[in-house]
């Protein structure tokens, strides 16, 4: 019986219930695997893990990114107890939407949480402390990381959170023993809107997904930024089907490296041909938020320092 792992660091929570998406078939996996350490779901203390032999896991699921040196403890107690350590969703394998705080410094953060925020009352001007009385509390990073920024990753299951069909793929493969699985293509291949794409596509402006009576085609065909093109499939579109642009949960397939710049490359290749500086100058303008459309998922492996700001 496969022994497994499953650990929450910073992130939203979704992945650790992501895993009851796979409804009746995880009954069937209950059969043939043990959770030895998951303390979201059950009463765990990292004492247990600690007691651990080394390589006595089979496979360990790191959630979340990580913010805390709690968090960087448990990495790297997880890498040593587990034979397989995977990056379990966007926030452990590419920082996720929360990666976007490397624009930022910690001290900036805390100012715009604490002490000058219009939804806080801290006249005291309180920000946390690793000491809250006789309690020791973990410590922020300066930024934050990616789980294999830390330690060496066997696997990713990507998505935010992992869709059902790629979760429960993964499950299979890694419980065989494989690290690799999912699709090497582009989301376009299974967009549901994929029949809807016309043979040229000129953008001139972009507008956003609210901005703009959505007529059921593709979104880049209606000039909204759809990630589709520089994200890999697997998801089978929910987001899409659902009305709304994807936005790159899923992350690149291997060979492509920079997501952002693959969805510029895509961008620039669908511009209206011989536009002028201006009018260049005016489509760029029409993309609200950079950073937050094009590395929403990846702002972190590209900030990992937060350069943006000085931190000396």
């Amino acid at each position: 019986m496969a022994k497994i792992a499953m650990y929450w660091g910073a992130g939203c929570g979704g992945c650790d219930v992501s895993l009851l998406g796979i409804h009746e078939a995880l009954l069937d996996l209950l059969d043939v695997l043990e959770i030895v350490f998951w303390p979201c779901a059950t009463d765990f203390k990292y004492e247990d893990l600690e007691k651990m032999k080394d390589k006595s896991i089979d496979v360990a699921f790191y959630n979340g990114a990580i913010r805390t040196e709690e968090n960087e403890h448990i990495a790297k107690l997880l890498r040593k107890k587990a034979k397989l350590l995977v990056a379990y969703g966007s926030c452990a394998s590419k920082g996720c939407v929360i990666g976007l705080a490397n624009l930022s410094t910690k001290e900036d953060i805390f100012d715009a949480a604490y002490l000058h925020n219009e939804s806080t009352k801290n006249p005291d001007g309180i920000v946390p402390q690793e000491k809250a009385g006789d309690l020791e509390l973990p410590a922020i990073l300066p930024y934050l990381k990616t789980l294999d920024q830390v330690v060496e990753v066997d696997a990713v299951i990507p998505g935010c959170p992992p869709p059902t069909p790629v979760l429960v793929e993964a499950l299979n493969a890694l419980l065989e023993g494989k690290t690799t699985f999912g699709k090497e293509v582009a989301l376009c291949d299974e967009c549901p809107r994929k029949d809807t794409k016309p043979d040229k596509i000129e953008i001139t402006k972009f507008y956003r997904w609210h901005e703009k009576e959505d007529n059921g085609d593709c979104f880049l065909a209606q000039n909204m930024i759809c990630m589709g093109p520089a994200t890999r499939a697997g998801c089978g579109g929910e987001c899409i089907a659902a009305n709304i642009p994807c936005t790159g949960c899923m992350g690149t397939v291997s060979r492509v490296k920079d997501q952002g710049a693959s969805m510029m490359s895509a961008i620039a290749s669908l511009m209206e041909e011989e536009m002028d500086e201006e009018k260049e100058r005016e489509l760029i303008a029409s993309i609200h938020d950079m950073v937050g459309t094009f590395y929403k998922y990846s702002a972190a492996r590209l900030l990992p320092k937060g350069r943006l700001k000085d931190e000396s």
